[in-house]
């Protein structure tokens, strides 16, 4: 009997190196492209960093895009105190911090109701709120004043008994113009949560509020980040209606306090980059401490599975 020896088996391949995905002309031009776009957004605020460590007499003899000759930071403790941007940052928060917290909280309570309660026409309500971010300010400049002056204030909320010239005006204005967007930001956002989480809430006997604040509230974390991080810049950087709605110099925010840099017959401009370099250094801050969040806010949705 002759017994044969099973076959031998195939050598192991060797494993293969993964192939590098071959790089599109497409891409490569997306990428050049964003690099421009990128480079243009930074260059002003790079020139005005350049321009505020350079004395205006050498700019104004060499010209901004010269090489240095002497690199100082005096600008910087001249614009702080000549500025008085300590006062003017606190003007700011006094507006800026309650008028994020009031828009979140409110758009957020909102959002809910369109997302998870079943109220008639909420689909009508999410369009009249996203509608009205595509109002122009402009337009209500006229009768906003007129009607900032006609409603009474008590004294001690307001120097002129009236909303106008008073910080609640400005905290009223801006979460009446966040509001809707932050409402149209969230309800899609809460929309992505599964409703079953929501309805065994409801069967173990949960009120609305506490299926609100205690189960929806703590899983918009990453939305409410990206959200509180756009809020914060925008009413921050404000510049018209603190100028119209405001008369006091000393209750300005600090986007004003740049005039205080400006003589009657003469500007230094190197001056004026570093106050600007200063005004501009709490949105960044602001965005550097919460940009995780800020970037998981905004990707969140983009994939599936």
């Amino acid at each position: 009997m002759t017994l044969t020896a099973p076959a031998a088996a195939p050598p192991a391949q060797a494993h293969r190196a993964p192939s590098r995905r071959a790089v599109r002309p497409l891409r490569i031009l997306l990428h050049a492209f964003l690099t421009l776009v990128a480079l243009g957004w930074l260059l002003p605020l790079a020139l005005a960093v350049y321009a505020s460590l350079r004395p205006y007499e050498e700019t104004a003899r060499l010209g901004y895009f010269s090489l240095p000759e002497h690199i100082t930071l005096d600008y910087y403790g001249r614009a702080w105190s000549q500025a008085e941007l300590p006062h003017y940052y606190l003007n700011t928060l006094i507006i800026v911090v309650p008028g994020v917290l009031i828009t979140l909280f409110l758009a957020s309570f909102t959002a809910f109701a369109i997302a998870r309660l079943r109220i008639p026409g909420r689909k009508a309500l999410l369009i009249v709120f996203t509608a009205g971010n595509l109002l122009p300010p402009q337009v209500l400049i006229t009768p906003l004043y007129t009607l900032y002056t006609l409603v009474p204030l008590p004294a001690w909320l307001s120097d002129s008994q009236s909303l106008y010239d008073s910080y609640l005006g400005l905290i009223l204005i801006h979460v009446a113009f966040q509001f809707g967007f932050c409402v149209f930001v969230m309800s899609n956002f809460m929309r992505t949560i599964p409703e079953e989480i929501s309805e065994a809430a409801l069967v173990d006997g949960a009120s609305v509020w506490k299926r609100y604040w205690r189960l929806t509230l703590p899983l918009c974390r990453p939305v409410l980040a990206a959200l509180s991080t756009l809020q914060f810049t925008w009413m921050y950087n404000d510049f018209l209606w603190a100028l119209v709605l405001m008369s006091s110099g000393d209750k300005l925010p600090v986007t004003s306090a740049l005039n205080n840099l400006r003589g009657q017959f003469f500007t230094d401009y190197n001056l004026l980059a570093a106050g600007s370099v200063l005004v501009a250094l709490p949105t960044l801050i602001i965005f550097q401490m919460l940009h995780k969040q800020f970037v998981a806010g905004l990707t969140l949705g983009a994939t599936k599975g």
